[in-house]
């Protein structure tokens, strides 16, 4: 896929994401095609609440930006997605804690990590797709819920 593609692709799914909010939306799919083997199919998804942040920001749709800063003296919550340990979805899909069902969770909080360990699964238009953790570390925060709907770019958890 060429980067003109992609970034056609970024400004079709962030006119999706104001589409939801215009509309009042909590969900939207849409198929593009591009040709016989070629195509891109979203689902944006508006989530009604964050796991593990005890002052949540208002729902956020598949592109994210983010707010002005604050002028008053009140602090403004850390975003989770520009913390450097970070680790991101790379795509939109389902997100899995286990390999399966009832199964032990790849990880928990408090757990040593590796880097390039599963740390998690997103399934993505019928794919399981291992999520690599991005440093070595400790998890310190889960910032999902097993079975729910990721956008891209989310932050998934953070590994100091």
């Amino acid at each position: 896929m060429s980067k003109q593609t992609t970034e056609t692709d970024v400004a079709f799914i962030s006119a999706l994401a104001e589409l939801l909010n215009k509309n009042e939306l909590t969900e939207l799919s849409v198929k593009r095609e591009y040709g016989e083997d070629d195509s891109l199919e979203v689902r944006v998804v508006k989530q009604s609440t964050i796991m593990t942040v005890a002052a949540a920001p208002a729902p956020a749709p598949v592109v994210h930006h983010a707010p002005p800063a604050a002028t008053n003296a009140v602090a403004a919550p850390e975003d989770p997605a520009q913390h450097p340990g970070a680790v991101t979805s790379p795509m939109v899909g389902t997100i899995y804690l286990s390999a399966e069902p009832g199964a032990s969770p790849f990880v928990t909080v408090g757990a040593q990590v590796s880097e390039g360990q599963t740390v998690l699964i997103i399934e993505a238009m019928k794919t399981m797709n291992h999520i690599p953790a991005t440093r070595s570390g400790i998890v310190k925060r889960i910032l999902v819920e097993d079975g729910h709907p990721v956008e891209y770019g989310a932050p998934l958890m953070i590994i100091e």
